[in-house]
């Protein structure tokens, strides 16, 4: 069973017998009709888009709600076209891991187009007479939180930035530069109307893409690249919409378990490979059944007809913002991140696993139910309480999702003023709540900087996960070992008072001295690390 449309049209029953889903539509139509009048292109090629996006597509042009389908384009990783897309006519597999043990196994043929964003490239052309097309209604973004990023950590303008703000549309090399310059294409081809969606998982990303979009529309017009109206143009809120969106999918690298699966059926194109950037890519994606795409409703050229899709829901900002914080800073982000940095150190290779240890488990249901809900704001469209629900029971429990808590612990120093730290900020607005109850959050905290340090509860080195505050924190935590006894107040004041890591100076709102205590408690020596769990949570 190769992954092409000849073999799937030619040995279609073989593909039923076994249990796949296939395409009910006419592929080629569909390919033809999109490539004539595009109506929605989407940048980044990764897991995500694949798992989710193009797959509920790939139902609703089965069921006949929508007639056009995707153009990806990759901005970052141009291997991942040349590798997961061409070579399988822009097919992919996309395997939805059950929570009780069933696996959903459909071929998703929605991408008609995969394009490279390359000004050296011919794709990009393409991508410019896409962007001049009247019927384009939506160009959609996963190109991760950082792919917004125009300035560093101290505000400083990147120089690829600054380069492309003196070389104008033409010559731009930046992400968001060339997003910039495509949206000049369209203010060229007649200011036609258009809404730019950014899906990636960060508060307020569609204002992120406005920020970034119109510092170039501005600066190219300061320096007379282009014409006054251009930057009228892209902020205009009739002609270009920037909505907020809140997305949720867990979509896990290509998992070994789901290799041997789909092989033992017959398939053969089950080749995971790294590319040259690291990513990881695969003709096929393994991601859990829960899905939430919530849009802020701003579309001045109206939007594909998506609404009936699972999990996808349009809304107002308000809402928007609701959703997301309850995600984010309360209702599963926090929940993932203590474990990761307690599992890292207790030896878990599975988030699922650790939901089988009792202080984990009981850990992320205080953080969640106790600490964390009091302060959420009901959005209306999705109830707290059963978001945490199926957060705790069904999605982190889910065995076959082969999600790792080294992943989820990447960047954490960039996580937790947003995880933790508004619901600490919640607590300090709130009369009714008193932030001395939090007792579990500055306990996460405090586990952090333990892991930080690279000794598992064994005493034996690990390697943390990437972080672009590693080494900081690890010069500042220099000169103590396991084993020490504290006490560590001169070295923990210094980060546990840094509001940029945190989002509130942790002893001004009362809990810095708490998580110091955690944190000398956690350091006693080989073991330390459960002992305080049980301690606490036991």
């Amino acid at each position: 069973m190769k992954l092409c449309k000849q073999d799937i049209l030619s040995n279609k029953q073989e593909w039923l017998d076994k249990g796949y889903m296939l395409p009910e539509f006419d592929i080629d139509k569909v390919t033809r009709e999109t490539c004539e009048a595009p109506e929605w292109i989407h940048f980044g090629a990764g897991n995500i888009f694949r798992a989710f996006i193009a797959s509920f597509v790939q139902r609703l042009l089965n069921r006949g709600e929508m007639q056009k389908g995707l153009v990806v384009a990759e901005g970052y990783d141009y291997e991942i076209i040349d590798r997961a897309y061409r070579p399988f006519d822009n097919l992919c597999l996309s395997v939805t891991l059950k929570a009780e043990g069933s696996i959903e196994k459909m071929v998703v043929a929605s991408v008609v187009e995969s394009l490279k964003v390359d000004p050296s490239d011919a794709d990009y052309a393409r991508i410019r007479e896409i962007f001049a097309a009247p019927s384009l209604k939506m160009a959609s973004f996963t190109i991760t939180e950082k792919g917004y990023n125009i300035k560093n950590a101290d505000g400083v303008l990147f120089p690829n930035i600054v380069k492309d703000f003196e070389a104008g549309p033409d010559g731009v090399e930046s992400y968001i530069g060339k997003v910039a310059a495509l949206l000049y294409a369209r203010f060229k081809a007649g200011a036609l109307p258009i809404s730019m969606v950014s899906m990636d998982n960060c508060s307020h990303n569609g204002s992120r893409l406005f920020d970034a979009v119109t510092t170039f529309a501005a600066e190219w017009t300061k320096r007379g690249l282009v014409e006054p109206a251009f930057n009228e143009y892209v902020n205009d809120r009739s002609k270009v919409g920037f909505p907020w969106t809140m997305i949720d999918k867990i979509t896990p690298r290509p998992d070994a378990k789901v290799i041997e699966m789909v092989r033992a059926d017959g398939f053969m194109d089950t080749d995971s490979v790294k590319t040259t950037k690291g990513t990881f890519v695969a003709p096929f994606v393994n991601a859990e059944e829960t899905q939430y795409l919530v849009i802020e409703d701003w579309f001045p050229n109206g939007h594909p007809n998506i609404a009936g899709a699972k999990g996808v829901m349009f809304a107002d900002r308000e809402t928007v913002d609701k959703v997301e914080r309850m995600k984010v800073c309360t209702c599963l982000n926090p929940l993932h991140t203590a474990l990761a940095v307690y599992g890292c150190m207790l030896g878990y290779t599975l988030i699922s696993d650790e939901m089988k240890d009792p202080e984990l488990k009981k850990m992320v249901e205080i953080i969640g139910y106790q600490e964390g809900l009091p302060v959420v704001v009901n959005p209306g469209v999705l109830d707290p309480k059963e978001f945490i629900d199926t957060v705790v029971k069904v999605r982190i429990p889910n065995v076959f999702m082969p999600d790792t808590p080294q992943r989820i612990a990447t960047d954490t120093s960039q996580k937790l003023a947003i995880r933790f730290g508004e619901t600490i900020k919640a607590y300090q607005k709130r009369a009714d709540l008193s932030v001395d109850d939090l007792k579990i959050i500055p306990l996460v905290f405090a586990g952090w900087l333990r892991y930080v340090m690279g000794v598992d509860d064994n005493g034996k080195p690990f390697t943390p996960s990437d972080d672009p505050m590693l080494a900081e924190m690890q010069a500042a935590l220099s000169g103590i070992h396991l084993g020490d006894k504290g006490p560590f107040a001169d070295k923990l004041h210094p980060v546990f008072s840094n509001v940029r890591i945190f989002g509130v100076d942790l002893y001004e709102v009362g809990l810095g001295e708490r998580a110091e205590g955690y944190f000398a408690e956690l350091v006693a020596g080989p073991g330390a690390v459960r002992a305080t769990l049980k301690k606490y949570l036991g």
